[in-house]
C-alpha cells in the first residue's frame, strides 16, 4: 500500500478529532477513570486490530493508552492507517 503525503494525512486529520501526526505516525491519547478501564478498552482494540490484521503500537500507563499506527512495511502511514483510526476512534 502506498504512503501519503504529508498534505494527504494533513487533509485525513480534519476527519480524526484527538487524532495526531507525529513521529510519522498516527497518535492519540485516551484517558480513562483507571486502570482496568484502560485495559478493558485496550482488550477490544486488540480485537479489532487482530480482525483487521492491523496491529498498533499500544502503550499503557495506569490510566492513559497511547495508540500509534503506522504501516511499517510502506515506510509510513498508508490508506490503512487512516481506515484503522476511524475504527478505533468507534470504539
Amino acid at each position: 500500500m502506498a504512503k501519503l503525503t504529508e498534505t494527504q494525512i494533513q487533509e485525513k486529520l480534519h476527519t480524526l478529532p484527538d487524532w495526531k501526526y507525529e513521529g510519522g505516525a498516527l497518535v492519540r491519547e485516551y484517558i480513562f477513570a483507571d486502570f482496568a478501564v484502560a485495559f478493558a478498552f485496550v482488550a477490544r482494540l486488540a480485537m479489532l486490530a487482530e480482525k483487521a490484521n492491523h496491529h498498533p503500537d499500544i502503550d499503557i500507563r495506569y490510566n492513559k493508552v497511547r495508540v500509534a499506527l503506522v504501516s511499517h512495511d510502506s515506510g509510513g502511514v498508508t490508506a490503512r492507517d487512516i481506515s484503522m483510526a476511524e475504527k478505533i476512534s468507534r470504539l
